[in-house]
């Protein structure tokens, strides 16, 4: 076999590979006979067709399969003697296929890039000092009243948090149009649940009203029949509701799953959720910041393949996200390159720092996590059991607990400053 190795980009390479054409014809020859040893043909007895008879009929065919295997093998054993790390699998396009001659074949490919970790000592990072106080554990409790309010029915016009619930139909050009309509529909006033003009053309309503609203659409609303347009809504007002907040008893705190011991037991509970937030929130900047300086001291190339394949996933993620149901519901490729670029450069900073920490995965904290993700779920258990069982899942879930294990690795070699912070600065709280 004979191989060169031109390089074409930063990271990419074309190589070609020429195999002698005996090598080929001994394999053609091969398979010919292992063949005529099984194939059935009307005439012959099993295991008694000659060669020559399985040429005639399957010639082509074999030479086809036998020509794709041998560039498969041979551009595998061709970049091991190169020493070279493809980072997808190759463009092949044929130089030479004809029959009696040498293979030619060009392979054209990306490489990951050579990376020397440096300035892993002493990364600089900024790490929030904080605590969940008292005052903090009762702020939480009030947002969870908020969000657990009493609606009690009012005599008067309607205002901001009151609940209106209508029943409307929307017309334009005087013809209704599709899910301009509905019947006991409660809308809480300030909430932007409902378009601007809508919410503010109940303002003021009482119980039993009738009146018309004109609404526009935005220019870029997702139903293009209506965008821009103007709508005519006849609203009857069933009844217009105050906010009220709920009392700090029993039954509110089942409404949260504390079934036995009060607003004492409400309160530990919450407490414990909001550390472990909390925890989570001040992990995930130091990571980020790690990261950042991680990059910042080593800036690398990385393979277009992979910026494209992640760029895939998140259009993939983000169209799930969304509930979209057509390719033109997700941005362009060109809103998610740069982070796209960020992801595999990390990933791949990160797996080098796996390799010069000689880091293995930690069976204990997979299982850690696993337990963790699958409380999330109504059945954790059938979640365990679903990881347990799917290759492709639990591998995702080993990648994240090994990149945990790198962070701890250069977390220990880093620089961090403490800084004093509260609860509501770290975690956005009341915002």
């Amino acid at each position: 076999m004979q191989v060169s190795v031109e390089s074409t980009g930063s990271l990419e390479r074309k190589m070609e590979i020429q195999i002698p054409a005996a090598q080929i014809e001994k394999a053609i020859d091969e398979r010919l006979i292992k063949m005529s040893r099984t194939v059935r043909l009307n005439g012959f007895r099993p295991g008694k067709v000659p060669v020559k008879v399985v040429r005639q009929q399957f010639g082509d065919q074999i030479r086809q399969e036998v020509l794709g295997d041998v560039m498969q093998s041979s551009f595998a054993e061709a970049v091991g003697q190169q020493k070279l790390a493809p980072a997808s699998s190759p463009k092949i396009e044929p130089i030479e296929l004809q029959s009696g001659l040498d293979l030619k074949y060009r392979a054209i490919f990306e490489i990951f890039p050579d990376i020397q970790l440096k300035g892993i000592e002493g990364l600089a990072v900024n790490k929030p000092s904080v605590e969940v106080t008292t005052g903090d554990i009762d702020a939480m409790i009030e947002n969870l009243r908020k969000q657990r309010p009493n609606f009690v029915a009012v005599d008067r016009e309607a205002r901001d948090t009151d609940q209106v619930t209508v029943d409307f139909v929307g017309t334009v050009d005087a013809v209704e149009f599709e899910g301009g309509k509905a019947e006991n529909t409660p809308i809480v006033l300030g909430s932007g649940r409902m378009l601007p003009d809508f919410e503010a053309g109940l303002k003021g309503a009482r119980a039993g009203e009738n009146k018309t609203i004109a609404v526009k659409f935005p220019d870029n609303y997702q139903a293009a029949n209506l965008a821009g347009k103007t709508a005519a809504f006849a609203i009857k007002i069933q009844k217009v509701e105050e906010h009220r907040l709920p009392d700090l008893d029993a039954e509110f705190c089942k409404q949260f799953g504390v079934e036995q011991g009060g607003i004492e037991q409400l309160r530990k509970e919450v407490e414990e959720n909001m550390r472990h937030e909390l925890a989570a929130t001040v992990r995930g900047r130091l990571k980020q910041q790690l990261f950042d300086a991680l990059l910042a001291a080593n800036p690398i190339d990385v393979p277009k393949v992979l910026v494209e394949d992640q760029i895939r996933s998140m259009q993939l993620d983000f169209g799930r996200r969304i509930g979209a149901r057509e390719a033109s519901q997700v941005p362009p490729a060109t809103q998610f390159q740069d982070s796209a670029q960020k992801r595999v450069s990390i990933g791949l900073l990160i797996s080098e720092a796996v390799k010069l920490a000689g880091l293995t995965v930690d069976r204990a904290k997979v299982q850690e996590k696993l337990a963790d993700v699958a409380q999330n779920y109504p059945d954790p258990e059938l979640v365990i059991k679903a990881y347990r069982e799917n290759t492709q899942l639990r591998g995702q879930l080993e990648a994240s607990v090994l990149e945990e294990q790198a962070v701890d690795w250069l977390l220990e070699r880093a620089k961090i400053s403490e800084q004093p912070a509260t609860f509501k600065e770290v975690m956005n709280f009341g915002a």
